[in-house]
């Protein structure tokens, strides 16, 4: 019997959140955001398996590049950009679509021209201020562009929105104004919606969309759970127990002793632990499950290893599944009890994890 963690990846469901964006954007194509290795759920098996959306896009010229050497032809933005020659040389290479958002990036583009153009996207600030150009020198920025016989076709135009997790804020709203008004002829393409946008904000779906966590099937917004909106999890986290303990009223259980057995009762031992990307900080009272049973941790988490609550769980036995996150149990809930998000827990999930790819049910 193996005890080594398993993600198992649920390509069905994958697909399903991909159609769920269209119900929502149905006039947008769509950017399909593997980066950061798909979100931790293998950026080269889901970047195949979205073969419905219009494009993927990633954070890194490298991650591209790798896409490319899959055999993956699709056209695939590169949302940071370049910052150096050889990093150019490489989107010019493999036909990537870079964005641009400083000075120095358009700079280079000029002074390193070639025979192959680019199609590049403009990134404006219009209010996260993390990246972007500010609107006021997009015009002649476009102009400047749309001029230069190493870009091909027309220059898009995007931004990031910052607070469309909350859908009752107003700023959102104001940051697909800020936008939209830099292009009233709509000469170019306009990409704002990620997630939440696509959820909550109608505004932003243009021309294209870059849904990101939802197509993972975690909830993109504040007050509203991945069932409630529809999407189904992709990533289901399993182990095994490898022991069950009968301990005493009064025991401690793990580092520092922080859990004390509140009476005789048994405690399950299960084979996963920071060291496999489950949170450290969870605390005692993170659910998992057992079977299909509820139970709680106790006790800190240690690198290899969790312990169960196993009270009220009829006969737990060595060998029993142990869910972390997944079906039943969501990411998204467990990243509440672990004050983070659920970004954080799928990405975080480490090479000791076997990662199990499921193409159809």
């Amino acid at each position: 019997m193996q005890i080594r963690p398993r993600a198992i990846i649920d390509h069905v469901a994958l697909r399903h959140n991909l159609a769920l964006v269209r119900r929502h954007a149905p006039d947008s194509r769509v950017w399909a955001v593997v980066k950061a290795n798909g979100y931790g759920h293998g950026m080269v098996p889901v970047g195949t398996s979205l073969e419905a959306a219009d494009g993927l896009a990633v954070a890194r010229v490298e991650e591209g590049v790798r896409l490319r050497e899959a055999g993956i032809t699709k056209p695939i933005l590169v949302m940071e950009g370049f910052l150096l020659d050889e990093e150019l040389a490489a989107a010019r290479e493999h036909g990537l679509e870079p964005v641009l958002h400083q000075p120095g990036q358009v700079a280079l583009l000029e002074r390193t021209r070639t025979t192959r153009p680019l199609r590049v996207w403009i990134k404006v600030d219009t209010g996260m201020h993390r990246l972007g150009f500010d609107p006021r020198e997009v015009p002649d920025l476009l102009v400047r562009l749309n001029a230069d016989p190493g870009i091909a076709g027309s220059v898009g135009l995007m931004t990031h929105l910052a607070q469309a997790d909350d859908p009752h804020g107003r700023f959102t709203q104001l940051q697909c104004d800020r936008l939209r008004a830099l292009d009233p002829a709509a000469k170019h393409d306009l990409s704002i919606g990620n997630s939440a946008g696509i959820l909550a904000f109608p505004a932003s779906c243009t021309h294209w969309v870059r849904p990101g966590i939802m197509l993972y099937g975690a909830s993109p917004l504040h007050g509203r759970t991945a069932a409630e909106l529809g999407l189904r999890p992709v990533m289901r986290l399993e182990t095994r127990l490898i022991a069950v303990r009968a301990l005493l009223r009064g025991n401690r259980i793990g580092y520092g002793g922080t859990y004390v057995c509140p009476e005789d009762m048994p405690v399950g031992v299960a084979a996963i632990g920071y060291g496999d990307g489950y949170p450290h900080h969870a605390p005692t009272g993170t659910p998992v499950l057992v079977g299909e049973r509820r139970a709680p941790l106790v006790g800190r988490v240690s690198m290899d290893m969790i312990s169960i609550d196993l009270r009220g769980l009829p006969d737990p036995a060595v060998g029993d599944p142990v869910t972390l996150w997944g079906a039943g149990l969501p990411v998204d809930e467990i990243a509440e009890w672990a004050c983070t998000i659920p970004y954080e827990l799928l990405c975080r999930v480490t090479a000791r994890v076997q990662m199990e790819h499921r193409l159809k049910h």
